[in-house]
């Protein structure tokens, strides 16, 4: 199946729990212990995403981002192409304030509409999925020393803060997280002075006007420059000289993660790509990833012979350290904040699936300990094969 959906949202609902979550643990997860052990959800009258399980409190920063030597290339006549980014990082306990909200109420109030098209909404569900609460503090002072820098890059359609408890997660365990919405890729990302821009690329792709590989190529331009802008010589962030600019790496959702590996292919910065359930429209080269390491974590059918022949492809063609991995009960959104939030939303959560709490776990355990091995350092036993703790997550080594 091509992994990418319009309706994500209506596509979800099988992703929820029967029962309701309590609590809220903190305690890190023990190599090959189940990584959900410390992801819990409480429901009450207010949302929330699962409290990050790592030493450190997060930081919040956004950052609008233009970038004057290139034109728009969905609408050239808008000007210069624009980017929103938020940053989480490593931060001081107590400084700042807590994050006032998830997303804008119009941008809340959007996504449900114009993802969950067809779809009935409880009263008032708009104005409390933007007041979802998260764990980061705008604009807090950052911890001292120097960090790995990764990347995000959310699924077609969606904002960037549909990955918020994975960028909560890396940050409070030892990383700067750049998330960045790209203009006119998106059904609900506010830009500065400008509104909610209309998703101009889903009109064009999926009318067949433009190629789907255009997304990932273009967000490949968008996120050097995103990384000419933190790493440079004259910063956009003044806290930038937290960011290791040696250690670089970037995960993405459905055509998020085909644009990781893009990047990767069009800049040398980036050194550890995962693909999260996203189609290979722009291919992996055919020499490689210059033996950089580079993670397929998908949902339960993205396996070897399935209709999506990309991914076959691609394993046969990356060329360093690898893995292909998939999640028994997991579906194309259970990689991002959508099954907490719905669970929480529609309060009557529905079979089959995987749970939220495992699917919040799972993502963040695994994308934690590949960017730890990879960008620290740290041998992760978790990535070398099946663990007890762990028995929805299968690993696939097709021949090549």
């Amino acid at each position: 199946m091509t992994r990418l959906r319009r309706s994500t949202i209506a596509a979800l609902l099988a992703l929820t729990l029967p029962l309701p979550l309590a609590g809220a643990a903190s305690a890190a997860v023990p190599s090959g212990a189940p990584v959900a052990a410390a992801v819990s959800v409480s429901v009450s009258a207010g949302m929330e995403l699962p409290r990050p399980t790592g030493p450190y409190a997060v930081g919040l920063t956004t950052l609008p981002m233009t970038d004057a030597g290139r034109v728009d290339h969905w609408v050239p006549a808008s000007g210069a192409r624009q980017l929103m980014v938020s940053l989480h990082y490593p931060a001081r306990a107590g400084s700042g304030a807590p994050a006032k909200r998830y997303m804008s109420a119009e941008e809340a109030r959007l996504l449900l509409e114009r993802n969950g098209a067809g779809m009935t909404f409880p009263a008032g569900s708009a104005k409390k999925l933007s007041k979802t609460r998260t764990y980061a503090r705008e604009d807090a002072r950052p911890k001292g020393g120097k960090f790995p820098l990764v990347v995000l890059s959310p699924g077609f359609t969606m904002s960037r803060m549909t990955l918020t408890l994975l960028a909560e997660e890396l940050a409070s365990k030892g990383y700067v997280v750049a998330t960045v919405d790209h203009a006119y890729e998106s059904l609900a990302t506010a830009f500065p002075g400008r509104g909610v821009l209309d998703c101009v690329a889903c009109d064009k792709a999926e009318s067949g006007e433009v190629p789907f590989s255009t997304v990932p190529k273009g967000r490949s331009k968008d996120v050097s420059f995103v990384l000419d802008e933190l790493t440079g010589p004259d910063p956009a962030w003044r806290y930038a000289k937290t960011i290791d600019r040696k250690r670089i790496g970037m995960a993405g959702h459905s055509i998020g993660g085909n644009s990781a590996s893009r990047t990767m292919a069009d800049d040398r910065r980036v050194k550890a790509g995962i693909n999260m359930d996203g189609t290979f429209f722009a291919p992996v080269p055919k020499k490689g990833l210059d033996g950089r390491p580079f993670m397929m974590l998908g949902a339960a059918d993205s396996v070897p012979g399935s209709p999506d022949a990309s991914w076959g492809k691609a394993w046969k063609r990356l060329d360093g350290w690898k893995r292909w991995i998939t999640v028994n009960g997991s579906d194309h959104g259970s990689f991002t904040d959508a099954p907490v939030l719905l669970e929480q939303l529609l309060g009557a959560p529905q079979e089959p699936a995987l749970s939220a709490e495992r699917a919040a776990g799972i993502t963040r355990g695994y994308v934690s300990a590949f960017f730890d091995r990879h960008l620290k350092g740290i041998p992760q036993r978790l990535l070398n094969g099946p663990t007890p703790g762990n028995p929805e997550v299968v690993f696939h080594r097709p021949a090549g």
